[in-house]
This record gives C-alpha cells, structure tokens and sequence, in this order.
C-alpha cells in the first residue's frame, strides 16, 4: 500500500526524496562491493569449494553470472589491497571509490568511469568521475572517448594502423517488379553530407487530425531520398536547415588550417584532418566567422524576432550542438532559443541566444531548469529538487576533445 503521508509532499519535495533514497542505495551498494572485495582478498571461493567468487554469489544471491562477475569486478576496481607486507595500495580507481562512497555513483556509472579510463592517464580520473557526478553513463562514455582523443590526436600512429576507409560505393539495381534496391557504403565525410541534406526531408510530418505520422524512420528516410532526387532536378530548390540553404559547417582554428596541422570539426562532431579541409576550401564555398580573443564568434546578423542564418551559424560555431549538459545532438537537430525571452523584451543576439534540441527546448520553458551566458559560454542552473546548490553545469561533451 502506497504511504498516505507522500500525498501531503510537493512535488519538489518528492524528488528530492527519492534522489536522497537513491543516493543512500548507492552507498549501500559500495559498502556491499567493499565486503564482495574483503571475499575475494580472503580466497573465499577455495575456502568454500568453488572456482571462483562470482559463483558463489551465483548462489548465495541468485544473481546470474553477468551480474555477478560485473560486482565482483567493480569491488577490486574500487577497494585497496593489502601486500604481503602489510602495507596498503590504493584503489585502481582512487576518485571513482570515493565517489562511490558517498552514494554519487551507481553501478552503472562506474562501469562507464572504468570504460573510459582504460584508455587515459590517471590524472584525468577527476575530470571524468565530475562528468559521472552530473550526467547518466552513456555520456560518461561519450566524453571518455572525446578527452581521449584530444589527449592523444597527435600521438605517433599505432603499430598495427587501422584498415583503410573502404570509400564510396552505390549498389543499384532494378528487380523484375520495377522497383529499385539501393545499398550504399560511404567516407565520413561523404556521409555527413547525405545526412545534412537527408535530415530535414526525413522529419515527421506534423501531426493531424488522423494522428501522428505513421511512417517507420527507415519509410521517412526512403520518402526523403524521393524528395530529394526532384528537388536535385530542379536545381533551384535545396532543403533548409535553420532559414538557410544546407551548408556543412566545419570549425577550425585558422592557424591550424594555414599550418596544415589538427583537424576540423563537423556539426555532427566527425573529425576532419587540415588536409581534406585545405582541399574542401579549394572547392566548396566557405562562410568566414570572425573569432573573438577566446575563440568566441563575434556578434552577426540584424535584430530581428528569428535568429538569422548568420547568428545561426555563429551560434553552431561556439555551442556545437545542444548545450544542454550531457546531449550529444548536432546542430542540425537544434533551435535557437532567446534566454531571455523575445517577447519580455529580450534582444535577437548572440549573447542571448542557445542552441536546444526540441526536447531540451521545451525543458528550459517549462521546468526549473535555467542558462544563462557567462564568459561567452552557455551555463546552465538544474532545480532545486535536483541540486539543492544548483551547482551550474556546462555540457562536456561537445567541448572535452
């Protein structure tokens, strides 16, 4: 039976609850890892007549052995162990441990913190368990992954080098019916361009009074490449993203594009070496954006209620994508929203603009959350139920590398 006492709480209040119950399972669970990991210094499994220890919480706890390796694993990762000698080794994950005791981290997240640290420096561990602290363990991966690569982008290559990109190839052929069967393996970079242009034709159409758009997104995108076909056939009209013609926008350092070093970035985080930018620059048509002292887009554009295609594209330039801590959507995917309000009076400026994917959009007008721009950074404050602080958070993600 449900506690009639949870009726008289506000909803804040019944938030803040279950994250301070949660947080007390989490530390709980540590203390279990911190006994599993005493078991495994003490050789339990050979005292008891088993091969190994999770097979004695196979049976002891009913857990399958997935979840059982999985605990026993953690448990070394995050417990000290004692020599011979007497004397005591920290923690192979000294932070995370930590982090972990006081109830921060789940399970969950420290396998994410254990992923990404098996390819960085300890003296990274802090950055990477803050990033645990205030976002779920897919994102923690994401930016393990990003901090690695800016970590080592410059590094000799390997040994054993990576097998080379297959390149373009298009499979078409017509089957007895008429129909056309179409199978295509594309570079990066090809790719990123098929996907600008397929993307604004592939949305849902909007809902109507026979209810939302019944197309699966594999229909969406076939009924996109059909569309897409006419508008190439008549050559004057190209879909849009954000009021302006489809464009991919790479960001890069002019220094590094002048020296031929680094690499560029597209709107959907693909890595670009300087030499396939020096050579998209002999071919394709480039948008200068004039950089601040912080690499900061200056102001650009007119005043108006919309964002213009030039504040847009400003605004890809320095968010890279939604802003929101921990969303990896591009930019694409992204509307400019006003911090303050256009119709409270708020400007149609870079320094009061935001790109949002439309879920967070709708977040930031109708929760708790809040942004704001500081130091020419969008900085964002979550509710009081979530962090009783509202600590400001920044999203890591699409600046970690």
């Amino acid at each position: 039976m449900s506690d009639p006492r949870l009726s008289l709480l506000s909803t804040d209040e019944l938030l803040r609850s279950i994250v301070g119950k949660v947080t007390e399972i989490r530390a709980r669970e540590y203390a279990v890892m911190q006994d599993i990991a005493e078991l495994n210094r003490r050789g339990a499994a050979a005292e008891l007549g088993y091969k190994t220890l999770p097979q004695v919480l196979r049976h002891a706890l009913r857990w399958d052995n997935q979840t059982a390796k999985r605990w026993v694993d953690q448990a070394v990762l995050l417990s000290s162990e004692i020599t011979p000698t007497g004397s005591e080794i920290t923690p192979a994950l000294p932070v995370t441990a930590a982090a972990a005791a006081e109830g921060a981290l789940s399970l969950d997240h420290v396998a994410a913190v254990a992923e990404a640290m098996k390819n960085l420096p300890a003296e990274v561990e802090n950055l990477v368990v803050e990033c645990a602290r205030d976002h779920e363990p897919a994102a923690v991966r994401a930016f393990g992954k990003d901090l690695a690569y800016g970590l080592y982008q410059n590094d000799p290559e390997p040994r054993d080098p990576e097998p080379a990109p297959e390149g373009n190839r298009l499979t078409l052929r017509q089957n007895k019916t008429g129909d056309w069967k179409l199978a295509a393996t594309l570079d990066a970079l090809t790719g990123a361009k098929f996907a600008t242009l397929l993307d604004p034709l592939a949305k849902p159409r909007p809902a109507t009074e026979e209810g939302p758009d019944p197309r699966s997104l594999d229909e969406r995108q076939g009924d996109a490449l059909a569309e897409l076909i006419d508008l190439m056939l008549r050559a004057d009209q190209l879909p849009e993203h954000g009021g302006e013609p489809v464009t991919l926008t790479l960001t890069m350092a002019y220094q590094d594009l002048a020296e031929q070093v680094g690499h560029a970035v597209l709107d959907n985080g693909e890595r670009v070496p300087a030499d396939q930018v020096r050579q998209l620059a002999c071919t394709a048509g480039i948008i200068p954006m004039v950089m601040g002292g912080r690499s900061q887009p200056l102001d650009v554009g007119r005043r108006s209620r919309l964002f213009t295609a030039g504040i847009r594209r400003a605004l890809v330039a320095r968010d890279h994508g939604c802003a929101f801590p921990g969303c990896h959507r591009p930019p694409k995917h992204c509307d400019a929203h006003h911090i303050h309000h256009w119709a409270d009076g708020g400007d149609t400026r870079i320094d009061n603009g935001v790109l949002l994917c439309r879920h967070h959009h709708t977040l930031i007008h109708r929760s708790g959350w809040e942004v704001t721009i500081e130091q020419g950074a969008p900085v964002f404050y979550p509710p009081a139920w979530l962090d009783p602080l509202r600590k400001p958070r920044r999203n890591l993600l699409h600046t970690a590398a």
